[in-house]
């Protein structure tokens, strides 16, 4: 898909980039999807005929990145924004309204963080329907429409084709997005470009994606080609594991969290399917003297306990062995090698998550063990490191995204919501730290009167500034108040 569509882009637009890249992409979100195809099938010869089989996969690749996602955006992750008119546009009272409630926001956007971490880049991309337009041809303007309505695109690396970078930062891009009609697939390109005035344009277009192959058609009725948004604004956001990207000729997209891995993922699969290998090969072998297997008029061999026999009148020894000592049943019982193969797969994994960034005890299968909290924090010491370094790069992204939507609801939409409003991202640190460690030292902070009060509530009350104070100021009040209950009887 890509190759067409960067072809179509460098053909139409004439610009020159390059698909190399998205051949690595391609690579990383097949071991995403645990497996890949050159390693994890395998072909061989029995010295009768050719067997092929896949290795069996923990598929630890996605694990990863659904861990990495959890720990960066969850439940417990908040926006919040100053003004209240504000906040509720953006996502209401309870945080699941407005407009990122209508589009599943917080679900979604875990997901992306998922897929952003296996293909090294995510985008959220903002569309808006029921838009009044004026001007013709191609230099439609947006005016204000106050029924429209924003609606989110998510999008990972194999759909994003930047166009424009300045200093790591990709200003101008082109976003594919699938849709499937009648059991026809079809591809969405929509291309923001800046114009001469520095304000975005977002041009549409339409393909069928058929044998291969992409055949420009036309757009929807309720599309339109080509509009100005009249702004600097972006209409997108980016992430990206916050990771230098190593890879030449990278068109200014991320880098996968298993890139430097894939080796510490194939130790895993090696480990595990050495692991079941042995179990599925481990079955009770029974050898039976040929004189204990009684011969059908068709040449077919029936052991004993295939029909529950018992009793054998031909067998003409006296004793259970033979006369060369044999048995006429021996029994084989492989090793199973269960504590070797459960170490060699630990460590595999102690590899993997060293390889990215979880530390070297993410992943431990210690038999229900249990550690002290000052021991467990010390041993997650490179993932908190790396989850702060990852934290700065979401949070860039959660303000790009809401900055755009709030800019867009006022200038588009005509919303009553203030576009300087202060926003600011609280991020659940529990998973990596000792929560209740920090919340004690949080405490003796407001008590040796380095933090405010108010700090305190707002960070685990869920406060804002305003509302903080305010309460504290009623909680000061009631303890002032005279309750008449002085002495005296």
């Amino acid at each position: 898909m890509n190759k067409q569509l960067i072809a179509w882009i460098n053909d139409k637009l004439g610009y020159s980039i390059s698909d190399k890249y998205y051949s690595k992409i391609d690579i990383w979100l097949d071991w995403w999807r645990g497996y890949f195809k050159p390693f994890h099938h395998v072909t061989f010869s029995n010295g009768k005929r050719r067997i092929e089989r896949d290795l069996y996969t923990l598929k630890m690749g996605k694990k990863v990145c659904e861990d990495w996602a959890s720990i960066l955006l969850n439940s417990k992750t908040h926006i919040k924004i100053s003004d209240e008119r504000t906040n509720l546009f953006v996502q209401g009272r309870r945080e699941t309204e407005g407009v990122l409630g209508a589009n599943s926001f917080w679900t979604k956007c875990n997901r992306l963080i998922e897929k952003s971490f296996a293909a090294g880049t995510g985008a959220v991309t903002i569309h808006a329907s029921g838009v009044r337009l004026s001007g013709g041809g191609n230099d439609l303007n947006v005016e204000i429409s106050p029924d429209a309505a924003l609606n989110f695109n998510y999008l990972s690396a194999d759909y994003i084709i930047p166009l424009t970078v300045d200093n790591g930062k990709i200003i101008e891009a082109a976003f594919a997005s699938e849709s499937t009609e009648k059991g026809k697939k079809y591809l969405l390109l929509e291309i923001h470009t800046l114009d001469k005035n520095q304000n975005y344009v977002i041009e549409n277009r339409r393909f069928l994606a058929e044998n291969g192959q992409l055949t420009e058609e036309n757009l929807p009725s309720n599309m339109i080609r080509r509009f100005c948004t009249g702004s600097p604004v972006p209409w997108f956001a980016i992430f990206m594991p916050n990771i230098e990207n190593d890879v030449p000729d990278n068109n200014g997209l991320g880098v996968s969290i298993i890139h430097g891995a894939i080796d510490a993922l194939k130790a895993v699969d090696l480990c595990f399917n050495n692991f079941c290998a042995d179990f599925y090969l481990g079955q009770k072998k029974v050898f039976m003297e040929k004189s204990l297997v009684e011969i059908t008029e068709d040449g077919v061999e029936i052991a004993p306990d295939d029909v529950h026999q018992q009793l054998f009148t031909f067998i003409n020894f006296p004793t259970e062995s033979q006369g060369d000592g044999k048995k006429f049943i021996q029994e084989f019982n492989p090793a199973l090698r269960v504590d070797d193969n459960t170490k060699g797969v630990q460590s595999a994994l102690d590899y993997l998550s060293f390889k990215c960034g979880l530390g070297n005890k993410h992943y431990q299968f210690n038999g229900g063990t249990v550690v002290t909290a000052t021991q467990y924090t010390g041993d997650k010491q490179d993932l908190i490191q790396n989850a702060d370094k990852h934290y700065a790069e979401v949070e860039r992204f959660l303000l790009s995204l809401v900055r755009s939507v709030i800019h867009i609801g006022k200038n588009l939409m005509g919303a009553d919501i203030a576009e300087n409003a202060e926003i600011d991202i609280d991020f659940d640190r529990s998973v990596i730290i000792d929560d209740t460690a920090e919340r004690l030292q949080d405490l003796q902070e407001v008590r040796d009167g380095v933090k405010a009060p108010w700090e305190f509530r707002a960070k685990y009350y869920g406060d804002t500034e305003e509302d903080a104070k305010k309460i504290l100021d009623e909680i000061k009040g009631i303890e002032s108040v005279d309750l008449g209950f002085e002495g005296g009887g």
